[in-house]
C-alpha cells in the first residue's frame, strides 16, 4: 500500500488487460452487415483498368463487376453501390448517356441483378458528373452555372431509368436543391414506390476526392463549390438533413467520413433514418500509401478508421475495402 492508501480506487485499466476482456466490454463492432461496396464499372474495356490513386481499386468490366458483386455478397457484405464510367465519345452536356436506358450504369444494375438478386442490396449513383463533358453533376446554364432546377429534371429520368433497371436504392449525390423530392416524385409516379432513396445529404466540397476523379474518368472544368458544402459549416448540414427528411429520404449520408466525423455525429444524433458515411478515395490513398511506406499497420488502420466512423453514428459505411473487411470480420 502507498502513502495515498487505496487510491487510485477506480481503475479502468482493469477492463483493459486482456483480449478477451476489452472484446467484451467493446462497446461498437463492425460487422459485415454495416459495410457497402463502392464499384466502377467501365463501358468498352475487355479487362479490369487499374486505379493508379487507388491500389487494388479497378474500373470493371460487366464481367468482373458481376464476380465482384457475388464475392461481397458471399462475405456478408449489405450492399453495392455502382458508378457508371462512359465511353469519353457518349459524354454530352446534357449526360444523355446517364438516362439511355443501354447506357452502362444500367447494364451494369441489370448484370448484377441477375447474379445476386436481392441477396445485395444494389445502389446506383444517381448523378451526371460521370456523363457530362464538362464534369459537373448538372445542367449548365448560358453562364457557365449548374442551373439547380433544369438539373432536377434529369435526375427524374435518372431516377426512372435506374428504377426500371432493377435498382433497390438511388442515391442522388450531386446536391442539388429538392433533389430529395423530385426523385421520391418520380419514383412513385412510375411505380417504383419500393425503390429506396440514400440520400447524399452533406456532401462537402472536398480535397480528397482526387483519386475518385480519375475512377470516373471526370472531365470537369472548375470546381463544385456553388452546390456541394463548404467545409467550414456544420449547421448547414443539419438544415439539410431536415430538407431531405421532409422530402422523403429514406436513409441519409455524410460524405467524406473521417474529416466529418463531428458532422456524422450531429447527424446520427439528429435523425430518425439510418445514416451512412462514406470513407471516399482519398482517405483509402492516403492509408495505402502510407502503409506501401511502412509507416503504418495497413489492416489496424483499416479497422480503426472504420470502428471510428461507425462510434461517431454511422450505422452503414460505404468502404472501397468493404470485401475484403467483411471477410476478416
Amino acid at each position: 500500500m502507498t502513502k495515498y492508501g487505496s487510491f487510485p480506487g477506480a481503475r479502468p485499466r482493469r477492463l483493459r488487460t486482456t483480449p478477451a476482456v476489452r472484446r467484451m466490454v467493446a462497446e461498437h463492432r463492425l460487422h459485415p452487415s454495416d459495410l457497402i461496396l463502392p464499384a466502377f464499372v467501365r463501358e468498352g474495356v475487355g479487362e479490369p483498368v487499374p486505379i493508379s490513386a487507388m491500389p487494388g481499386v479497378v474500373q470493371h468490366t460487366r464481367d468482373t463487376l458481376r464476380k465482384a458483386a457475388a464475392e461481397a455478397a458471399g462475405a456478408g457484405v449489405a450492399g453495392i453501390m455502382l458508378f457508371g464510367v462512359p465511353e469519353d465519345a457518349k459524354k454530352d452536356a446534357l449526360g444523355t448517356a446517364g438516362t439511355d436506358p443501354d447506357g452502362i450504369l444500367q447494364v451494369a444494375i441489370r448484370d448484377v441483378k441477375a447474379e445476386v438478386g436481392d441477396d445485395l442490396v444494389i445502389m446506383s449513383d444517381l448523378c451526371l458528373d460521370e456523363y457530362t463533358d464538362h464534369g459537373h453533376c448538372g445542367v449548365l446554364d448560358a453562364a457557365g452555372r449548374v442551373d439547380n432546377d433544369a438539373t432536377l429534371e434529369r435526375y427524374a429520368e435518372m431516377a426512372q431509368v435506374q428504377a426500371d433497371a432493377g435498382v433497390h436504392v438511388v442515391g442522388p449525390s450531386g446536391m442539388m436543391d429538392g433533389q430529395v423530392g423530385v426523385v421520391r416524385d418520380a419514383l412513385d409516379q412510375t411505380g417504383h414506390e419500393d425503390v429506396s432513396i440514400l440520400a447524399y445529404t452533406a456532401k462537402y466540397s472536398s480535397a480528397f476526392y482526387g483519386p475518385f476523379r480519375e475512377a470516373v474518368g471526370s472531365s470537369l472544368q472548375g470546381d463544385r463549390k456553388t452546390y456541394q458544402q463548404d467545409p467550414a459549416n456544420l449547421r448547414e448540414s443539419l438544415r439539410e438533413l431536415a430538407l431531405d427528411l421532409e422530402e422523403g429520404a429514406d436513409m441519409v449520408m455524410v460524405k467524406p467520413a473521417l474529416p466529418y466525423l463531428d458532422v456524422l455525429a450531429k447527424i446520427a444524433d439528429s435523425a430518425d433514418v439510418p445514416v451512412a458515411a462514406y470513407q471516399i478515395s482519398g482517405e483509402y490513398a492516403m492509408i495505402e500509401a502510407a502503409a506501401e511506406k511502412g509507416w503504418i499497420d495497413r489492416d489496424k488502420a483499416i479497422l480503426e478508421t472504420l470502428t471510428g466512423i461507425k462510434r461517431a453514428g454511422a450505422q452503414m459505411i460505404l468502404t472501397y475495402w468493404a470485401t475484403e473487411v467483411a471477410r476478416g470480420l
